[in-house]
């Protein structure tokens, strides 16, 4: 599952005609519960927006049960979630994402990057509240897959990444559900790294970049 993000100012996605109208939210380790920046499409241009990170349709009454994260296997089948799915979709660029390993005292946290680390493109659904017919409320959710071979010691989720080759058809509402569902899968093996980093990032209130500097070498999968 993941459950912080590491956002760095050079997160700039590989993205053709993405609308720079306003500057991304960035982090060394954004929580869930909190305003994120995410890529939709709006008028047929793909542009930035603000959404609070934990899904809030409107008939949710405690926002601490907003999920963060939705399993892709579930998507048609929870109504929270469905209408999302095929209407509005979204991408949360990042430069890495934590997990943490189970160990026998306590868990040692890991941040996840692309091996060449350039930015990865998070697969999300987002949904508009409206509490006033001029006054609304965005917020998102992230999209997880079972990890592959490398991230499962790891963790047995994590975030389905969307090539930027398939980012414009990921956000195209008229991109068929069946289409959709075909980019959620396992990152490849060769596409990630992993390396610890310091307990430091256990704790949201720690906001400094040394959260996602490497305490080990990275693991890589090896062909």
């Amino acid at each position: 599952m993941a459950g912080r993000l590491y956002i760095k100012p050079w997160t700039t996605p590989p993205l053709d005609a993405l609308r720079q109208d306003s500057q991304p939210i960035v982090g060394p380790n954004l929580a869930p519960r909190r305003p994120i920046s995410i890529i939709r499409q709006d008028a047929g241009e793909a542009q930035w927006a603000t959404a609070f990170w934990g899904l809030t349709p409107p008939w949710l009454k405690v926002l601490d049960h907003a999920p963060h994260c939705a399993r892709a296997e579930s998507l048609e089948q929870r109504p929270m979630f469905r209408e999302a799915f095929h209407a509005r979709r979204c991408l949360i660029p990042v430069a890495g994402v934590y997990v943490w390993k189970p160990q026998p005292r306590m868990k040692q946290p890991f941040l996840v990057t692309r091996v060449d680390r350039t930015p990865l493109l998070l697969a999300g659904v987002w949904c508009r509240y409206h509490t006033t017919l001029t006054e609304f409320n965005d917020s998102t959710a992230l999209i997880t897959v079972p990890s592959n071979a490398l991230l499962t010691p790891l963790s047995d989720r994590f975030p389905a990444i969307i090539e930027a080759s398939d980012a414009h058809e990921w956000l195209a509402p008229t991109t068929p559900g069946e289409r959709a569902h075909e980019m959620l899968t396992p990152a490849p093996l060769e596409l990630l790294g992993a390396f610890p980093v310091s307990r430091r990032v256990n704790d949201p209130k720690h906001q400094d970049w040394a959260c996602g500097h490497p305490t080990g070498p990275m693991t890589y999968w090896h062909h």
